[in-house]
């Protein structure tokens, strides 16, 4: 009795276990059948979405955030130690060329020059005297040269001396605005010691960084509009002066600089500024942003030729609602798939259908 109803209970697992079985065989031919697609004319072959890839004209702006810095810039320092003894500008006010900000201490170098001068109106005298003894034969010609190399020793010393004493009198290097001075009259300055700054602003250098895919859009003389918020409601015009001949390996962009024209001096180095370049209008190749597929940090789109799937990587450029920049990997007319991208695989077989739901490019700027 225990044996039969042993083998009953064997028969109901073995049972139960080959119902389970079944369900997950049918599960996994349903799941395979999902993947794939519904069959086509082919059987078993996935139907796609296709779009040809298209070339259009593009609006483009560019916009970038910068930092703006003097044309010419430059700190004050003494190349001497010394005394203070005058000071000659007054802070942020502009000052001119060859303009003495600070005068030191100078006493000893104007007493050397003194005797330098003295020294060489002697040796003057004696050479002078010596031509004419020269002229009557009384002293000889090494005696004569030996008297005019003094006299060139002494212009020497005086000229050193005067460079000495020039490096006392400390001058604007060019045209600018002084900043705030940092030393007093009576202090001892040395060659480290900053006195000021000068900066020439009637030009500002404002410098952005431009993603190297813009690279070919930026170009020297295009214009600019810089705005600030320390000013709302007055943007600054001006033009791509110079672009950097390196990008940055780790942030992909280039530097520019543009310079903007600054008469009444309002504008001041180290300030923010929000840089839109003019709309340009060049040449895309542009495909439907859901023909992407991401993978990591790479893009890549599945191109059907002859009713075969081939994956194929791509450089993106800017983007706007719905569609997307190629700028490397395809060319005008490849068709790219666009739905049912989930089921292909690369190399295999599929049944292509044209759509055509590419927005229009026109009007609206691409952003990066």
């Amino acid at each position: 009795m225990k044996t039969s109803r042993g083998n009953i209970l064997l028969r109901v697992v073995a049972g139960l276990g080959l119902i389970a079985m079944a369900v997950a065989i049918s599960l996994w031919l349903n799941r395979e059948q999902d993947v794939q697609g519904p069959p086509g004319p082919r059987g078993g072959v996935p139907m796609v979405i296709t779009e040809p890839v298209r070339v259009q004209v593009m609006a483009r702006e560019i916009e970038a955030l910068g930092t703006s810095s003097a044309s010419e810039s430059v700190t004050i320092a003494s190349r001497v130690s010394g005394r203070i003894e005058r000071i000659n500008f007054r802070e942020g006010e502009p000052v001119a060329r060859g303009q003495v900000l600070i005068e030191l201490e100078a006493n000893e170098q104007r007493a050397a020059l003194a005797e330098a001068e003295a020294n060489l109106v002697e040796s003057r005298n004696q050479l002078r005297r010596a031509a004419s003894l020269f002229d009557q034969r009384v002293i000889s010609q090494s005696q004569l040269d030996e008297l005019d190399s003094r006299v060139r020793a002494d212009e020497a010393r005086v000229a050193a001396a005067q460079a000495r004493l020039t490096d006392f009198l400390i001058r604007a290097p060019f045209d600018g605005r002084v900043g705030l001075r940092r030393v007093s009259v009576g202090a001892l300055v040395g060659p480290n010691d900053i006195i000021t700054t000068l900066d020439d602003t009637r030009v500002i250098k404002v410098d952005f960084s431009v993603p190297e895919t813009f690279l070919a859009d930026v170009e020297v003389g295009l214009d600019i509009t810089a705005e600030s918020i320390a000013f709302p409601d007055r943007p600054f015009r001006g033009t791509v002066e110079s672009i950097d001949s390196r990008i940055d390996p780790i942030t992909r962009s280039v530097t520019v600089r543009a310079a903007v024209p600054n008469p009444d001096g309002q504008l001041r180095p180290g300030m923010f500024f929000s840089v839109q370049l003019s709309q340009l209008e060049r040449q895309a190749t542009l495909i439907p942003e859901a023909a992407l597929v991401p993978v990591q940090n790479r893009q890549f789109v599945f191109v059907i030729r002859d009713g075969v799937a081939e994956r194929r990587e791509v450089i993106t450029g800017r983007r706007r609602p719905g569609i997307v920049e190629v700028v490397q990997g395809l060319e005008a007319g490849e068709d790219v798939v666009v739905e049912g991208v989930q089921k292909v695989r690369p190399g295999a077989p599929v049944r292509a259908l044209a759509a055509t739901s590419l927005p229009d490019a026109d009007g609206e700027p691409l952003t990066p």
